[in-house]
């Protein structure tokens, strides 16, 4: 099997400390439970809390907040981590806070920071991110949903659609448009809105994959926000999500690769039980050659991440084309996910097509990867205006 082992300029001895602990976590707390979890379209709110006690939670949050400051090696450990249970349901949700909250952290007022981050990273509430519409998602200057001032008050209506923890979630950092007479970025806010607030309702949505995680589709009739949930200054709140994406979009591409690993080690694993005619399909030469593709890509696409995080995590580059890198490492990430599913499928055979091997769920699930935080298509367009193509 190919060396997957971490770089040791990028990983010190505590990285790797944190990695057995969790690595040993998901083993016992997550992969046992997740075709359970799977089919019963959720998993238990207590795996939170065990979460929380492991560190995971509080990555990167201030100690005054119950959080560990941590760098960018940390998250993508927990990425890779997270995936080996080959379940992305499971880590959708339970890391989804780490899109919703960031906001929160950055540029909440004090009060708001103070009561809302210290629940969420104890595992007791869970926070999420609304930003993509029916009519669009990437395209957060042309967001529908209003936010409207009312004395000490806004007045928010509108829609928001594929929200990951929508259904369960305490808080929502939402994109809202504050100036409706300006139709571009520049109306843009962003607010957190409780969980209860009345107004606000909730429909489950059905999915191809990531069965465990709930989905939603959120809806905003005449919600009143207190202004002091407003996130930044008011009509500025658009480089607040462009930020967050960048983040998201590197941990995506962390997870993607670690899915495409699962894929290989249990296609590898099949292969040298499975005999054909004689034969273990490890000695056939056309399954050797799918696996040296799969383990390639997976090669290619790690390597790029890892180089591309030590550019962001020791500031080495022209900030644009960090855009640029890490929207091309979500690409290359995805795609190799998405090879190696397919593959690993093709090697299991019959058995690639039941529900109960992690090829099968992350087959289903590569298309939302290859969708998330900004579609293979949006990617290349990004990446090719800040490489000024």
């Amino acid at each position: 099997m190919l060396d997957f082992t971490p770089l040791p300029h990028c990983f010190t001895p505590e990285h790797e400390s944190f990695r057995a602990a969790l690595r040993d976590f998901v083993a016992r707390e997550i992969t046992p439970y997740c075709n359970d979890w799977d089919e019963a379209e959720t998993f238990p709110r207590a795996l939170y809390k065990k979460a929380s006690a492991l560190g995971l939670l509080g990555m990167g949050y201030p100690e005054q907040y119950g959080g560990t400051p941590t760098d960018i090696f940390y998250h993508l450990v927990a990425s890779e981590e997270l995936a080996r249970s080959g379940c992305g349901g499971v880590s959708a949700s339970l890391m989804s806070h780490s899109i919703g909250l960031p906001p929160v952290a950055a540029w909440g007022s004090d009060e708001v920071k103070a009561r809302v981050i210290p629940p969420v990273l104890a595992g007791d509430e869970i926070a999420a991110l609304a930003v993509t519409e029916p009519g669009g998602g990437s395209d957060v200057a042309a967001l529908k949903t209003t936010a409207i001032r009312d004395g000490d008050h806004y007045v928010v209506n509108g829609e928001k659609v594929f929200i990951t923890s929508g259904m369960r979630a305490d808080w929502f950092t939402v994109a809202v448009r504050t100036d409706p007479s300006n139709p571009g970025a520049g109306g843009v806010s962003a607010l957190l809105i409780k969980g209860d607030t009345p107004g606000l309702t909730r429909t489950a949505l059905k999915k191809m994959g990531w069965w465990a995680s709930d989905t939603a589709h959120l809806r905003f009739d005449n919600v009143r926000v207190p202004v002091g949930h407003l996130l930044g200054r008011e009509n500025k709140g658009f480089m607040v999500f462009m930020n967050n994406f960048n983040s998201e979009r590197l941990g995506m591409a962390a997870q993607a690769c670690a899915y495409a690993q699962v894929c290989l080690e249990e296609a590898v694993a099949w292969a040298r039980e499975r005999h054909t005619f004689g034969q273990p399909l490890v000695q056939r030469q056309v399954i050797r050659h799918k696996l040296v593709d799969m383990a390639m890509k997976i090669d290619a696409a790690r390597s790029q991440i890892y180089e591309l995080s030590w550019r962001l995590e020791h500031k080495v580059g022209d900030p644009a084309q960090m855009v640029a890198r890490i929207c091309m490492a979500k690409i290359l990430s995805t795609q190799a996910m998405q090879f190696c599913a397919d593959q690993a499928v093709q090697i299991l055979g019959g058995m690639g097509f039941m529900r109960g091997t992690k090829s099968e769920r992350i087959y289903r699930e590569v298309k939302v990867m290859m969708i998330g935080g900004g579609s293979e298509e949006i990617m290349k367009d990004l990446a090719a205006k800040q490489l000024g193509f």
